[in-house]
């Protein structure tokens, strides 16, 4: 008899963007002649940048040819992708990241669920309320919370971020070995500044624990002031991984391409108290269970770092800003408290009434969709967050449409 994962058995009834389809859905089919408009899951609609079109079907004639087939390529990553990654994203900003700590996948959200399994189970994981939900659920999964009890699993850690903090949580006052961090935020669109991220750093060194820093946004902060990269942070090589996605600034939702930086310098400790190499660790499970992001797709990711790219990419973000300016601009003329959407494609909107509430008013009422902050975890309740990620022509009916309502 084979028996279940019955950690499986802890998690919540559904994930949350699959209620949120499970709802919609049935409006759809009861509305088949109305028009719904989504502003809630973050997928983008926009075509991806002409230069990464190009090289995507350069890459794909190389595949055509025998002199330039490819077959299975290095399970970390191309090289010329890994040494572009490195040059812009980090040393360009005087982050020192080399080629050789950087692995190429097909999803942030599958490495920032997947980095969990190098850990030892009974470790003590902090994590940020409200937040991604793949962050707990990966968790769970694992075995290391107890049940769920009022929107809360037993034995982890929740790091408030709230409209008192500037939903930047504050240092746990209990000790904890696996931080998760999010910046800009998903779901808030909340950002920290390098002072608030040295603290973070500092805490970890000082306690031996390691920040997991997902940056799957970086590419809409255009305060020079903010950091694009948890390694501006003097220290941040000894104590955190970060996260990156090619999904939200050059339109590879559907194409899937993103990479994990895995400093050198990171260490783990085995029950002996030895010491064991974080990057070692996550090479031996990377080319273990995966086999590498296609050729083809690769090329089109490098043609993100060409001047075209670049320029190309800062209009594709500028435009998802423009539509966030207009939400956030629209909810705070009627009185309701925003944060997000001036550096990141997401706005929080708080709603002064229960979250599921105010989204099956908007979806029944309005035919638009967003996503109840409730789902994010207990300090969502309240609030709403709407997505940036639609045509402008799309956004503005659907302000239109709820400025009628409300």
């Amino acid at each position: 008899m084979i028996r279940v994962n019955e950690n499986y058995q802890k998690l919540k009834a559904s994930y949350l963007f699959a209620d949120i389809a499970k709802r919609v859905n049935a409006w759809v089919a009861a509305h088949p002649d109305q028009k719904l408009i989504r502003l809630g899951i973050g997928d983008v609609t926009e075509p991806l940048p002409p230069a990464c079109v190009a090289a995507f079907h350069a890459g794909v004639d190389e595949m055509a040819k025998r002199e330039t087939f490819k077959g299975y390529g290095p399970e970390q990553g191309y090289a010329f992708l890994r040494e572009l990654i490195a040059q812009h994203d980090f040393k360009a900003r005087g982050a020192q990241i080399d080629a050789d700590e950087i692995f190429i996948s097909d999803s942030s959200k599958c490495d920032v669920g997947n980095i969990q399994e190098i850990f030892a189970n009974d470790i003590r994981v902090a994590i940020p309320d409200p937040v991604y939900p793949v962050y707990v659920d990966s968790n769970v999964m694992a075995g290391r919370t107890g049940a769920n009890e009022d929107n809360r699993y037993a034995n982890l850690v929740y790091l408030e971020s709230t409209a008192a903090n500037g939903y930047v949580p504050a240092l746990p006052t209990q000790p904890v070995d696996l931080i998760y961090l999010c910046f800009p935020n998903n779901p808030t669109g909340a950002t920290a500044t390098k002072a608030q991220l040295q603290a973070w750093v500092d805490y970890a060194r000082a306690h031996k624990a390691l920040i997991v820093f997902d940056a799957a946004y970086v590419a809409f902060v255009r305060d020079p002031q903010l950091p694009q990269s948890i390694y501006e942070i003097p220290g941040a090589r000894e104590c955190a991984i970060e996260f990156r996605s090619f999904s939200k600034n050059a339109g590879f939702t559907g194409t899937r391409c993103a990479f994990i930086v895995v400093p050198k310098e990171l260490k783990v400790w085995d029950t002996a108290g030895r010491e064991h190499s974080v990057h070692a660790l996550w090479n031996r499970r990377h080319t273990t269970k995966f086999n590498g992001v296609s050729y083809p797709v690769q090329k089109a990711a490098a043609a993100v770092y060409t001047p075209e790219g670049q320029a190309q990419v800062k209009a594709l973000t500028d435009f998802y800003l423009g539509n966030a300016q207009l939400v956030r601009d629209a909810f705070t003329a009627r009185g309701l408290q925003c944060v997000g959407g001036e550096n990141a494609p997401y706005i929080w909107v708080n709603v002064g009434r229960d979250s599921w509430e105010f989204f099956d008013l908007l979806l029944n009422q309005a035919g638009v969709v967003c996503t109840p902050g409730a789902g994010f975890g207990r300090c969502g309740q309240g609030y709403v967050r709407f997505s940036a990620f639609n045509s402008r022509a799309n956004v503005e009916e659907a302000l239109a449409r709820v400025a009628k309502l409300l």
